[in-house]
């Protein structure tokens, strides 16, 4: 499928809601029920409303409606892994959360150094085997034998590389797909493997999901997810992340200095090197400025060898990975929290921050576009220029510090990860009641 696909025309006013009627208060619309469809390609009753706020009743209702006792989830990662990021985050939480409404959860992902293969987590079972690539055959092998045990739904995390599920699932699936990664290929493999990582992404795999619902976590990703990767719009449906309940303003007051925050993991794509770069020019402007990069990842000795180099030692912090307690203290510290990455499919860090009263400045990509309201938690610039005037006239003008605060705290109390939970399992919760209903129809049970 070709052609654009208008994003003002089908994001909701505000909130992590996938579907709802209008004449709600608890419920909101969705923008995809105006579009037509054949009978039996429509939303199902019972999946018409997604709550703005759900139970975890809701949930366990769904689950029990649709007959999805046992789901297998595959990805790339698991939260357990040292490289482990918002994407394993992310599945982990939804993992979590479908566990405590009575689902049976299986997490199949590749092997994390230093933890056993097979372990618990949160009522959920996690199985670690296999490498970074080898992951991908081998657990598509054990899925079709049932060496993972049965299930009655599998749920793919297609993060780059995808498992192919419409070609061998025999049960109802679904595909989480955070973000399109385009040049990202390139900056994390050599020219060869890119090539072929972008072929398969944007070429190969698309036609093979034609049919398959597919979550994603952002409105600019479902964008992108049409746009670029041909989706039909109706099958892709959007449930931001959640927000843990531990991110709140409390009363640490704010760094007494200017204090900028960037988190992530140390890796080409979030370009961290740019961020340093930004912060020396606005540091001509804001001589005491301090920056704090906080993560850990292969491009932790290449950023130590750049503060070196631009003797910013003195300014510049990089602690590796810190404590929940520590993190929450320098976003609440913040002046802001900032992020010059080139791709993400939300921004979690914003969000995060955001809970705690501090708004964001970073690039306008996907994700960031969802993660921040622009003019109301925070700001976003085109270009590394853009970004140090946006940082200059944050940290210069205090009224409109506090403005975006406060409409950072606002627009993060719209996303929790009940929300998410229930809005990523309500496709594959669709696509089984909608299997049932014609298997009922041709007489096979």
């Amino acid at each position: 499928m070709s052609g654009s696909f208008d994003r003002a025309a089908h994001r909701p006013s505000g909130g992590p809601v996938i579907s709802a009627p209008a004449s709600s208060d608890n419920f909101r619309a969705d923008p995809l029920e105006a579009e037509t469809d054949s009978a039996d390609e429509r939303v199902l009753p019972m999946l018409e409303k997604v709550p703005y706020h759900p139970a975890r009743s809701d949930l366990a209702e769904l689950a029990a409606e649709s007959g999805l006792r046992r789901v297998h989830i595959l990805a790339w990662r698991e939260l357990a892994d040292v490289e482990a990021g918002g994407s394993e985050l992310h599945a982990a939480n939804i993992a979590r959360l479908w566990s405590e409404a009575g689902i049976e959860i299986t997490v199949r992902t590749s092997y994390a150094q230093g933890h056993p293969p097979e372990a618990t987590r949160d009522g959920y079972r996690v199985i670690r085997r296999s490498g970074r690539y080898f992951v991908f055959p081998s657990a598509i092998i054990s899925e079709v034998m049932g060496w993972h045990g049965p299930r009655d739904g599998i749920l793919e995390v297609w993060n780059g590389v995808p498992w192919l599920t419409p070609l061998w699932a025999r049960v109802p699936h679904a595909v989480v797909i955070h973000h399109v990664h385009r040049n990202m290929w390139r900056l994390v493999l050599e020219e060869r493997l890119a090539k072929f990582g972008q072929l398969l992404e944007s070429r190969l795999a698309p036609p093979i999901y034609r049919f398959s619902p597919i979550v994603t976590v952002s409105w600019s990703s479902k964008q992108e997810i049409v746009e670029l990767l041909g989706m039909h719009p109706k099958r892709v449906h959007v449930a931001p992340p959640g927000i843990d309940e531990r991110f709140h303003p409390g009363d640490e007051p704010k760094s007494p200095t200017p204090l900028l925050v960037s988190v992530g993991r140390l890796m080409p794509p979030k370009r961290f090197d740019e961020m340093i770069r930004i912060a020396a020019e606005v540091r001509c402007t804001h001589p005491d400025l301090q920056l704090v990069i906080v993560g850990d990842g292969y491009d932790y000795p290449k950023l130590k060898e750049q503060v070196r180099e631009m003797q910013a030692e003195d300014w510049v912090r990089l602690p590796g990975r810190v404590s929940d307690d520590e993190l929450l203290s320098l976003y609440r510290r913040a002046w802001a929290v900032t992020s010059a990455s080139v791709a993400e499919g939300w921004g979690m860090t914003m969000t995060e921050a955001a809970a705690c009263g501090t708004p964001a400045v970073a690039t306008r990509i996907t994700g960031h576009q969802d993660s921040v309201a622009e003019g109301q938690s925070g700001l976003l610039a085109s270009s590394s220029r853009e970004m140090v005037q946006q940082l200059n006239a944050l940290l210069a003008d205090p009224d409109l510090r506090n403005r975006l605060s406060e409409g950072a705290r606002k627009h993060a109390a719209n996303f929790t990860w009940e929300a998410c939970a229930y809005g990523t399992f309500a496709p594959l919760a669709e696509a089984a009641i909608r299997r049932r209903r014609r298997r009922q129809a041709l007489g096979l049970q």
